[in-house]
């Protein structure tokens, strides 16, 4: 195991950076490997060839998701609106986010995912948000996934919890390419689209293209961290379901 939950490399002389979730086979967006995102996305500033940025993972899983013991309600707060800030890091990213997804995206991984340019997943690539299993609902994805896929089909993934495989996630916009190698793929797609680009004007560009989305999602992330935190983590049935999840039970609801 490395010592950094990431990797984080360029290459192309300064026109791609890499970042590698690296703590397989979970990959857990806990505390440190958020802080260890946000320091990599921090310093793209300093970058002026950058082009594009690629995320993907070790192992067989892209990431199962946030660290169910720090939504318990002594860190949930400090822990939502840490993730939040990486999020939107994303979505004001001065360049293409492209995510190369393989096996299991749920979660809060589903959520990082859903703010980038273009995500590629492997055949056998699965996403899904399954918190309300839990008792608890996915802020970002509450208003990131209805953009990507439609209010009908994201309010069925919000609601039930259940995963979609990959060729669903492409049917329903989610994903942009199902491909045997995404890692490969996502490389080839950004050497043909994106390195031949000025990457002064690519970073007007994408102002351009996201105009608003993340003034429009800061303010949506501030109701919603509202709704999870002041009303949501007060009930008895989202704190059972939490730890009936860490007691590795079944959970007890009392619908209140």
């Amino acid at each position: 195991m490395s010592e950094s939950p990431l990797r984080v490399w360029q290459e192309r002389e300064g026109a791609l950076l890499r970042i590698r979730l690296a703590r397989p086979k979970a990959n857990v967006l806990d505390a440190p490997m958020l802080q260890a995102l946000d320091t990599a996305l921090g310093g793209i500033d300093e970058m002026p060839a950058l082009r594009a940025i690629l995320v993907d993972s070790e192992g067989p899983h892209f990431s199962f998701g946030a660290s169910v013991s720090e939504h318990l309600p002594e860190s949930c707060a400090g822990m939502l609106r840490g993730f939040h800030a990486v999020l939107l890091r994303i979505v004001e990213a001065p360049v293409p986010v492209v995510f190369a997804v393989r096996g299991q995206c749920l979660g809060g991984a589903m959520e990082l995912v859903l703010t980038g340019t273009r995500v590629i997943a492997d055949t056998e690539a699965s996403f899904g948000q399954p918190e309300i299993k839990l008792g608890v609902f996915a802020p970002a994805a509450s208003a990131l996934l209805p953009e990507r896929i439609g209010r009908p089909n994201a309010e069925a993934m919000l609601l039930s919890g259940s995963s979609i495989s990959a060729d669903a996630a492409h049917a329903a916009g989610l994903v942009q390419a199902v491909v045997a190698d995404p890692e490969a793929t996502a490389i080839t797609w950004i050497e043909k689209e994106l390195l031949d680009k000025s990457a002064a004007s690519l970073r007007h560009a994408m102002r351009a293209a996201r105009l608003g989305f993340a003034e429009t999602l800061r303010a949506r992330l501030a109701e919603l961290e509202t709704l999870y935190l002041g009303e949501l983590m007060r009930t008895h049935d989202a704190n059972e379901g939490l730890r009936a999840f860490l007691e590795r039970r079944p959970p007890k609801w009392e619908h209140r």
